[in-house]
């Protein structure tokens, strides 16, 4: 039957259950019990045998098997599904005045309507455990019916782009976004504990900064001036610590204006955090514990190992991690110490030679490290493992190395090949941060779309004195893929931004 019909059908119901003095769209239903409660608590529970208790359950109607004056209907729930046994006999007997109840129950509902039902507890000889009902009401009419194939490639978009029913009918997904909320309520109970205060900072801003980052523009008409969303909550979190509190966090939205891959998405959320009196060294440490902590909160409490699997690529979280310098690890995997280049041509030629590609476009040696580290140690990263001391000049808001010239003291947590976490001693002096900010204006000036412009209100509380400081930011979706094996930084977004779906003309017009 076409989708039209169905819904046609569907809607004719609704107005039956009308006809009947009833509403397909109920207020409420006193739910004692959830599937998954009734699941365990009755595990035991031996085919063929009955307790006489009152349970009242609710949940969608995933499965419905009729026979004649018998009926099975699979109910789920939040938790989980459960089977309702609907015997003609016992409607009759427990509700003796609405004779029509039997018919109406397997005339008038259909997959994914909402019902309440009450009765005790079964398990049939074949085995389900089941609520044997006495009293239901039908509590939403669902006027589309859920799709007979969801899985598949060629769904996926449209798993994306109806969250809603992609929640319905693949229990993995809710189990994602479940673990989800595990893993966020555990780190904030985490840095709770620590000490830190979680404090909310702007979204709208009238300088963008705190990151390398494409902004979005928007327009405060009331005002009249530009305003951008924030690319990092940095530099009013660190406003915060200058204010006297000596540790602090944010847990939030950001939005970048960049590209889509299964990587990045222009909406993320990201966690940035600050701790006046320590450096880089004590962060990196607090960062172990924390990434820990998250995994605890997620992995079966009967085997508390440290070791997961991301796409079949064993994964041991167990610290301490590894600890290398940007320059060792490139030593490592080019044989090339950028140390020794006295010259940023002689530098261009080696790294060449190692196979370095593009680097005509890096204008010091310290940019050519860094290309050097991307394409050829960054994706071997698969063990957690913070690279540290960076190149100054990819760092502009990190402190000075206190014994290595023209590097900073920042690190970045990789694992399975990708970035998880980024955090340096911050940067306390204001003249010093004036002269980066001013080398960034320049190259924003030059038409660099991620560079950012001077907060000349950040560097007046930097005058006023940041004491020593470290901070780091992670990306929440990231560590979620991660622990919870998604492929896809859409797979822990629930409603991900999608391209509006073409019309039939605008198909055509394309193809």
């Amino acid at each position: 039957m076409a989708s039209d019909d169905l819904r046609a059908t569907r809607l004719e119901k609704a107005d039956q259950l009308r006809q009947q003095g009833l509403t397909p769209y109920a207020y409420r239903w006193p739910v004692t019990h959830h599937a998954a409660e009734l699941q365990a608590k009755y595990a035991d529970l031996a085919a063929g045998e009955a307790v006489e208790t009152e349970v009242a359950v609710a949940g969608r109607i995933m499965a419905r098997r009729v026979f004649g004056k018998l009926a099975f209907f699979t109910l789920q729930d939040e938790s989980g599904q459960i089977q309702l046994y609907l015997d003609k006999k016992a409607f009759e007997a427990q509700m003796p005045d609405d004779p029509a109840a039997f018919d109406r129950i397997k005339q008038l509902t259909d997959v994914g309507d909402f019902l309440g039902a009450k009765g005790s507890i079964k398990r049939t000889e074949k085995g389900e455990l089941s609520v044997y009902v006495q009293a239901f009401e039908i509590l939403t009419k669902a006027l589309l019916p859920l799709p007979d194939k969801w899985h598949g490639l060629t769904d996926v978009e449209k798993r994306y782009r109806q969250r809603y029913v992609d929640l319905i009918v693949n229990p993995e997904v809710r189990d994602t976004f479940r673990k989800r909320a595990l893993v966020t309520a555990a780190i904030r109970r985490y840095l709770d504990s620590k000490g830190f205060l979680e404090i909310e900072t702007p979204v709208l801003m009238s300088e963008a900064g705190g990151a390398d980052a494409r902004p979005f523009v928007t327009y405060h008409n009331s005002l009249d001036m530009p305003l951008y969303l924030r690319i990092a909550t940095e530099l009013h979190l660190k406003r915060l610590v200058v204010g006297g509190f000596e540790r602090v966090y944010e847990m939030g939205r950001i939005f970048r204006n960049e590209g889509i891959s299964t990587r990045h998405n222009p909406e993320f959320t990201s966690i940035e955090m600050y701790q006046a009196y320590g450096d880089y060294q004590d962060m990196m440490t607090t960062v172990e514990e924390l990434i820990v902590t998250a995994a605890e909160a997620i992995l079966p409490q009967a085997a508390p190992s440290l070791q997961i699997s991301y796409q079949d690529e064993p994964i041991d979280l167990t610290p301490p991690w590894r600890r290398i310098t940007m320059h060792e690890a490139v030593q490592e995997k080019t044989g090339l110490d950028f140390n020794q280049f006295s010259s940023l041509d002689q530098a261009k030629a080696a790294a060449t030679t190692a196979g370095v590609k593009d680097v005509d476009g890096c204008d010091s040696i310290g940019r050519l490290l860094n290309e050097a580290f991307e394409q050829t140690v960054e994706a071997s990263l698969i063990q957690p493992t913070f690279i540290t001391d960076y190149p100054v000049e990819i760092s502009p808001l990190a402190k000075p190395h206190r014994s290595k010239p023209g590097l900073v003291e920042r690190f970045e947590l990789f694992i399975v090949g990708r970035e998880i976490a980024n955090g340096f001693s911050e940067l306390t002096d204001p003249i010093d941060q004036r002269q980066r900010f001013e080398a960034q204006a320049a190259r924003k000036a030059a038409g660099d779309l991620e560079a950012q412009g001077i907060d000349e209100d950040f560097l007046t509380a930097l005058e006023y004195g940041l004491p020593p400081t470290v901070g780091m930011g992670m990306g929440i979706d990231r560590l979620i893929m991660l622990l919870c094996d998604c492929a896809s930084i859409r797979d822990v977004i629930a409603f991900p931004l999608l391209k509006p779906e073409a019309t039939t003309g605008e198909a055509l017009e394309e193809a």
